[in-house]
């Protein structure tokens, strides 16, 4: 595929072009979302957060028989209360001299149903501890299975994550790199790769600081360091690769190399902005060149 071959640090992007690279941005941002989400998924989290049918059950059971537990404890009570009051009636029916066959039988009664709430408290206690055992072996096995809190399975996800960003950021920075060395009018397309790597950087930064403050806090940290690092390289590359394109580039424009005076035919062999050479012998043929220009105009060499 054929390229317009500009030199890249005089390209002025159309409103269009602009308008082409925020609209690629949003597209690799709702491609990146969907990745940045499915980590969990790839990396195992949550995946084993539910619990088999058998240790489900198991807690079912614990849940119920504490409810049955505290039920028990509650008719246990309620029918002392009643013993106690059928007592009372009774020796005060007795002390007056008052009939107490029916308030005797009352009190039969009412210590046949504390006995038995009794007998049902103590099998719903039975019944409760042997539940609560049942649970504890149950956690203790889906702790196992899961190994422990799964804090590695978040690993996981979280370098998933990064592996991500890091696609977007370096690989963007890399396809800079490789439009700027063929002079393409592509360069927006490159930026739009690393606007989107350092958006899902905040949105990494941000999700792991207010969700994960244990053991990923180091994340956010390590991040912004590889990030900044990145872009400081990035940084002294675009000072390199200006270094060796703007002698080029002024030349062509009929100014010094080295500091941009503009420098014209009638103009001496040096720099009037500077006073350095802008004029010497070619290696080649020893004729006059211009210092920066790609080849000489006598001889063709470069």
């Amino acid at each position: 595929m054929s390229t317009t071959r500009v030199d890249t640090e005089d390209i002025s992007s159309t409103k269009s072009e602009k308008f082409l690279a925020v609209v690629l941005t949003a597209f690799i941002l709702i491609g990146a979302g969907w990745a940045y989400v499915k980590a969990d998924s790839l990396a195992g989290v949550g995946h084993f957060d539910d619990y088999t049918s058998v240790e489900q059950k198991a807690f079912d059971e614990q849940e119920r028989a504490s409810e049955a537990l505290f039920v028990a404890e509650e008719a246990s009570n309620s029918a002392k209360t009643d013993l106690e009051l059928a007592r009372d009636d009774l020796s005060l029916a007795v002390d007056r001299g008052e009939p107490t066959a029916d308030l005797e039988k009352e009190y039969r009664e009412a210590q046949t149903s504390y006995d038995e709430a009794k007998v049902a408290l103590e099998a719903a206690k039975v019944e409760a501890e042997n539940a609560e055992r049942a649970a504890h072996t149950a956690e203790k096995g889906y702790e196992s299975r899961t190994g422990d809190d799964g804090s590695w399975r978040d690993w996981l996800s979280a370098g998933l994550r990064l592996l991500l960003i890091g696609v977007l950021t370096f690989g963007g920075l890399q396809l800079i790199r490789r439009i700027r060395e063929r002079e393409s009018r592509y360069l927006p397309l490159g930026f739009a790769v690393v606007a989107s790597g350092v958006i899902m950087s905040l949105v990494f930064a941000i999700d792991y600081i207010s969700d994960y403050v244990d053991i990923l806090d180091l994340g956010p940290i390590i991040l912004s360091l590889l990030g900044a690092g990145a872009t400081v390289a990035a940084f002294i590359g675009l000072q390199k690769y200006l270094a060796r394109r703007i002698p080029g580039s002024r030349v062509r424009k009929g100014e010094c190399p080295f500091c941009g005076f503009p420098v014209n035919a009638e103009s001496g062999p040096h720099c009037e902005g500077c006073g350095r050479e802008v004029v010497a012998s070619c290696a080649s043929c020893e004729s006059p060149r211009r210092v920066g220009s790609p080849h000489c105009p006598a001889c063709g060499v470069a």
